[in-house]
């Protein structure tokens, strides 16, 4: 039987790939932020971190929302860095990165040497914790003031009323999405924890209420059972 080849090469190629792909993102970021001060690099991470993190690619206008930022401002440092993402002309539209591996990378603190850019899992609780503020804030009692021993189905302008009463964009990402952020929180859950507790507390039938309107009930079974784990797991460690 003949032996496999020598594979040293193969691999050998492809880490220095690997190390050239990094050096061009580092180039691309340091320097369309080279004059940024530490307030600038903050905003920056955050917003990328809406880019890479987020459930479902998103538009500048709901990461805006999300993190509580003018829609230009969040506009203005993603147009520096087009040439890694896809960025529409319509700030509704979603944006994404060209490459899955520009996400590998900037969450990867060997690749990512760069610390202005490197957005670790801290920005998940961050995320989590701006999806629950929003809700906090937005979250009411029939919302959409539906009348009473009326299914969703016989409200035949139910989308209208529910984008109407601001179901929609960052909240409605908030209402599908807050877990995801929050099971991937991996080191100081405190506030976490107390936002998701308030949260259950206080708008738990309005979200299971918004949810219903949007036809997405069974990401409340799901939000809840990944939470339960989640919160096992933590309070063991």
């Amino acid at each position: 039987m003949k032996s496999p080849e020598n594979t040293a090469y193969e691999g050998r190629a492809r880490l220095e790939a690997h190390t050239s792909l990094d050096s061009l993102y580092t180039s691309i970021l340091q320097a369309a932020f080279l004059e940024n001060d530490a307030d600038d690099d903050a905003m920056v991470r955050s917003v990328l971190s809406a880019v890479v993190l987020a459930a479902n690619p998103l538009p500048p206008s709901i990461i805006a929302m999300l993190l509580s930022f003018e829609c230009n401002v969040v506009r203005r440092i993603l147009e520096l860095i087009q040439s890694l993402l896809a960025l529409p002309e319509d700030p509704n539209h979603p944006i994404q990165a060209f490459h899955k591996s520009f996400a590998d990378f900037i969450i990867d603190p060997v690749r990512c040497t760069d610390t202005r850019f490197y957005i670790s899992s801290t920005y998940h609780a961050r995320l989590a914790l701006r999806c629950f503020e929003l809700m906090d804030k937005s979250l009411e009692k029939n919302m959409c003031s539906l009348p009473d021993h009326v299914l969703n189905s016989e409200v035949k302008d139910l989308q209208k009323r529910a984008e109407e009463s601001g179901i929609c964009g960052a909240l409605e990402y908030a209402c599908r999405w807050w877990y995801k952020h929050l099971i991937a929180t991996k080191d100081d859950v405190t506030d976490v924890v107390a936002a998701l507790t308030c949260f259950l507390e206080r708008k738990f039938l309005f979200w299971l209420e918004v949810l219903s309107i949007l036809g997405a009930v069974g990401d409340a079974a799901r939000a809840l059972i990944m939470t339960v784990k989640w919160l096992n797991k933590v309070c063991l460690d």
